[in-house]
């Protein structure tokens, strides 16, 4: 449903992109994850047809992205670009209607979005009443609207609540059970971990691209969880053993090429270090784990 091939992009001195492919598949829910500045509302922008690029081609539906009817796609920015100033059912009649769409489908196709999204009740409040995550339902309503085919999401639930991200989560896996293809970028490691496929990018460059199951399988290293008494992020900085390390307030998380090994130059460094050591034992990567190694990488 979605591919692209090659795909760069520069903005004066700024490299954004460089030479980038992925696939996504139909009725996938795919992931782009990565750090602010790593090139993905570039990419998503790209896909949309909204950039235009220095190199590489972009295909929806195996057709050139500039070929394709715009129904067929919805895409929610980063930022809230509604107006604050119209309600919540005047934003979506002006968005309708950029797309010929006539009052009265506008109308039945607003109320059954709304009550998918929970917005129903709130058709006659102005957008800038409404609070983060209502508004972020509300820019979803507009781009589905059309009833696409394929939507692209750029990290819709940056800055919104916990029960806010979990509803919106909820929608998505609505939709997607009835057929839509979606991509979304997000910064959050657990919403990657919801993703059927995810693709982390960093400076540019697609460094991994597959389920998250699949790429927690091919972590290559043993992540020792260690719990002491000390708080220093840096304080296992100095065993040779230890590859990489995470600090989480109250535990560590160690990364090392061999449980054993591992284990026992830990042990004999905090021994030395005179500090008690509470608990070690392997723990299973997370996302998290995943991207902090191959960023780092």
């Amino acid at each position: 449903m979605i591919r692209s091939q090659d795909l760069a992009k520069a903005f004066g001195k700024v490299q954004a992109l460089n030479g980038l492919s992925l696939q996504v598949g139909k009725k996938e829910i795919f992931g782009l994850v990565g750090p602010d500045g790593a090139g993905k509302t570039t990419l998503i922008r790209l896909l949309c047809g909204l950039l235009i690029p220095d190199q590489g081609k972009v295909w929806l539906m195996e057709k050139p992205v500039q070929e394709l009817d715009k129904k067929e796609l919805g895409y929610m920015p980063q930022h809230f670009s509604l107006y604050p100033e119209l309600s919540v059912m005047e934003n979506i009649t002006f968005f309708g209607s950029l797309y010929g769409l006539n009052q009265g489908l506008i109308r039945d196709r607003a109320d059954t979005i709304l009550g998918l999204t929970g917005l129903l009740p709130f058709k006659k409040r102005l957008a800038e009443q409404l609070s983060g995550g209502m508004k972020q339902k509300l820019s979803l309503t507009c781009s589905l609207i059309t009833r696409p085919s394929i939507l692209m999401l750029d990290e819709p639930t940056y800055g919104v609540d916990p029960q806010s991200r979990k509803e919106f989560w909820g929608i998505l896996y609505h939709l997607n059970q009835e057929g839509m293809t979606i991509l979304m970028s997000t910064p959050y490691m657990d919403e990657a971990e919801l993703c059927h496929r995810v693709g982390i990018i960093n400076d540019g460059n697609l460094l991994a691209m597959d389920s998250p199951d699949s790429l927690k399988a091919g972590f290559p290293y043993t992540i020792l969880e260690v719990r002491a008494q000390v708080k220093n992020p840096h304080f296992f900085a100095g065993v040779p053993e230890v590859v990489d390390s995470s600090f989480f307030g109250y535990k560590y998380h160690l990364f090392v090429k061999d449980r054993e090994a591992g284990e026992q130059a830990i042990s004999e460094y905090l021994a030395r270090q005179q500090v008690a050591l509470q608990a070690i034992e392997p723990v299973p990567p997370s996302m998290e784990d995943v991207f902090v190694a191959l960023v780092k990488k």
